[in-house]
């Protein structure tokens, strides 16, 4: 058979094969791993594969939650609501005008939430407990569920039980309050709604009366306190009245005011005739020589003796000029008339200075006056200064007084309004409905708690999958292989059980297992399709830990290129734990050891045609230093050897997690295959293993899961596995090999 007719492509044959997710290689760097963690993500398909994998975990935890659900909602013991509902007045009824001491009055929401606190304080719970109390037989039966519950045989607190079911509920965009019970009792629940509404209205009573009451002993208190007050301040007004000659405040203002406005008016005159004084004085002074200069003054002039005297003179003098011219100087009559003026003179210039000397008194006697009255002034300015001082202080004194009188009347008032309003009985709310035995039982609520049920038990179910599946670091998925450890998944191998390991060792050849030997052929079309694993000439094959088929994948990958037509030579290379000459039941006396210490050829150590184009090289026993024997000159010249002598060369090498032996061999070879177990190897340590793989610049063309477990595979890999194929598997394997193929 022609190789190339022998070359088929993914989904080939009985395998249906493609390949998952990205093209080989794309998205993949053959020298890094970077890209590879981020280049895949987890997508929807992947959550519901998690599920679907752990169905039974969902199922156990629904069933445990939703029966658990239904025994509690089946043995529950069935309890009564029963609902009252108050209105809450906006503000107090108004029977009087009067303020009350509390201020029930409904602003805000803050108010009407203040009370449904009140309703809801244990204050109130007291008082229904209480009004129960007063009635035998009601305490009785709101006790008896509760006496049997009681392990350690103590009386349950009515209280307490009270407080435990009751709700206050406020009806939104409304002033009015609901009151809600439950008691297994329906007769019971009904009573203690309504006792709920008794008691917050009879509360509001109480606390109003206690308030006002408060307050009206508070008020008396503080009237006494001012009646003292009062009295003390009137007696200080008094004694400041006294002592400031303050009998009447008014009266006197007046008087030292009107004083104040004479003498003002006193200075003013005084001062016009000092001035008037001043100036004649001045004048007076300036004409005193001559005398006669005085004449020239009007006010000298005008006096009626200086007048007159003048007058004398000038008749004297014109009567002395015509006696002048009768008679000589010395007659007689000239001389008596001479002598007459010379005395008359005399009198004019006596009455001048006597003038004169009045003029000055006048002057001296304005200037005295001027300055008592200034003083005078002064004094009366001083005094009122001193008055209005004392009117300051008596008007403060008085205003306190005035004050304290009026705060004394209201007080007294407000104590008699108080007391008055104390005993006029107002409620700040009113009853709309009362409460009436419930004829439906309000717990336990059955549809509610199974659907609760349902959806718990399948939301923890769902819960406790996704744990298991995060607790679970197990490569399984393809996710995990292209997602997390970063290679591309180039080929999946099912499950073998029941199986010596030489047979399971060439089941790609010896079909006893059809979908195994499908998986290979699909193994070997996938490294067909690229030119990297196309043209590769050495290929190594690895693991992260032992037992993950390795070995396994080698031979039958082997077996598979030698069935197309290819020259294979299988080099095993696992020095440590060889396997290979076990799976070909070959011995294990000569081989790769004694090719690198140049005991033996290839020659000599080969074992040919194992299986058609397929020879072996075992590793011709353990090797000591295994490191030492594969970075020696003897093994790369055995690898050069092999590459003219064979088409394929297949490398098997122990695992990347426990020795570095497979990175010593890969430069020397074209590329590499990861071969991983379904659901053993941890992902951790399979992502630590393909990045060693791939820091070496050498290709690797992909993972292999071995061992995929078909009782999962549809959970993971049904676009690979399906029982449709197992059919087709088996009808394949009936058919007659002579028969033309009906595809």
């Amino acid at each position: 058979m022609e190789p190339n007719k022998l070359d088929k492509g993914p989904g080939s044959g009985a395998y249906p094969y493609t390949y998952y997710g990205n093209n080989y290689g794309a998205g993949y760097g053959y020298g890094s791993a970077g890209a590879s963690e981020s280049a895949v993500q987890r997508s929807f398909q992947d959550y519901i594969l998690i599920l679907r994998e752990r169905v039974w975990y969902i199922v156990v935890v629904f069933l445990l939650v939703f029966s658990s659900a239904v025994v509690y909602t089946f043995t529950r013991t069935k309890h009564y609501m029963s609902t009252a509902s108050v209105q809450v007045f906006r503000r107090d009824p108004v029977v009087m005008q009067v303020q009350g001491v509390v201020d029930n009055e409904i602003r805000s929401a803050e108010d009407l939430n203040t009370q449904v606190k009140v309703l809801e304080s244990f204050a109130i719970v007291q008082g229904v407990a209480n009004r129960l109390s007063s009635n035998r037989e009601d305490l009785r039966q709101l006790l008896a569920p509760y006496d049997k519950n009681d392990d350690d045989g103590a009386t349950p607190d009515p209280a307490a039980i009270i407080f435990r079911n009751r709700k206050i509920v406020p009806v939104r965009l409304s002033l009015i309050i609901q009151v809600q019970f439950t008691h297994p009792d329906r007769i019971i629940a009904a009573k203690v709604a309504n006792y709920f509404l008794d008691e917050y209205i009879a509360h509001n009573s109480r606390l109003r009366i206690e308030e006002s009451m408060k307050a009206v002993d508070e008020l008396k208190e503080r009237a006494e306190q001012q009646k003292t007050r009062v009295a003390e301040m009137a007696l200080n007004l008094q004694a400041y009245r006294e002592k400031n000659n303050l009998v009447s405040l008014d009266q006197r203002k007046d008087i030292v005011t009107e004083k104040l406005k004479a003498l003002s008016t006193n200075v003013t005159q005084t001062g016009a005739r000092l001035k008037e004084a001043e100036v004649r004085w001045k004048q007076v002074q300036e004409r005193r020589t001559p005398l006669t200069a005085l004449l020239d003054l009007p006010f000298v002039s005008g006096q009626q003796l200086i007048g007159q005297l003048v007058q004398q003179v000038a008749t004297q003098k014109i009567l002395i000029a015509q006696l002048r011219e009768r008679y000589r100087d010395k007659h007689p009559k000239m001389i008596e008339v001479v002598n007459s003026l010379a005395q008359t003179e005399q009198e004019l210039n006596r009455a001048l200075n006597t003038s004169a000397a009045m003029i000055e008194a006048d002057y001296q006697t304005a200037v005295r006056n001027d300055a008592e009255a200034r003083a005078a002034l002064t004094r009366q300015e001083t005094e009122s200064l001193d008055v209005d001082r004392a009117a300051v202080e008596y008007t403060n004194l008085e205003r306190d007084l005035r004050i304290s009188e009026q705060l004394l009347q209201n007080t007294l008032a407000r104590m008699k309004e108080t007391s008055m309003s104390s005993t006029i009985e107002t409620q700040n709310a009113r009853i709309v409905d009362r409460a009436a035995p419930s004829r439906k039982h309000h717990s336990p609520n059955i549809p509610l708690n199974l659907a609760l049920g349902l959806l718990g038990g399948l939301a923890l179910g769902t819960a406790f999958a996704f744990f298991v599946a995060y607790i679970d670091d197990r490569v399984k998925s393809s996710f995990d292989i292209e997602g997390v450890i970063g290679l591309p998944l180039v080929g999946i191998i099912p499950e073998i059980k029941r199986m010596e390991q030489p047979d399971k060792a060439q089941i790609a050849i010896n079909h006893q297992d059809k979908q195994v030997a499908e998986a290979f052929l699909a193994l070997h079309s996938s490294l067909r399709l690229k030119d990297e694993s196309k043209n590769a000439q050495a290929v190594l094959t690895t693991s992260t830990i032992p037992g993950e088929g390795k070995s396994f994948i080698s031979t039958n990958l082997a077996l598979t290129f030698a069935a197309h037509g290819e020259r294979v030579v299988i080099v095993d290379c696992d020095l440590r734990k060889p396997n290979v000459h076990k799976s070909f039941r070959i011995e294990n006396l000569k081989g790769v050891i004694d090719i690198c210490a140049g005991s033996a050829t290839i020659e000599q150590v080969v074992v040919k045609d194992v299986h058609p184009n397929l020879d072996v090289i075992p590793a011709g026993g353990r090797a000591k230093s295994p490191t030492q024997i594969l970075n020696s000159k003897g093994f790369e010249v055995m690898i050069a050897d092999l590459r003219k002598r064979y088409d394929r060369v297949f490398i098997d090498t122990p695992p990347l997690a426990a020795v570095s032996d497979a990175l010593i061999i890969l430069p020397l070879v074209d590329g590499s295959i990861f071969t991983i177990y379904f659901n053993r190897v941890r992902r951790k340590a399979a992502q630590f293993a393909a990045r060693r793989l791939l820091e070496v610049n050498v290709p690797c063309f992909g993972a292999v899961l071995n061992g995929l477990n078909l009782a999962v595979s549809g959970y993971y890999y049904a676009q690979y596995y399906d029982k449709s194929y197992k059919d087709y598997y088996i009808k394949m394997a009936k058919q007659d090999p002579d028969e033309p193929d009906a595809r």
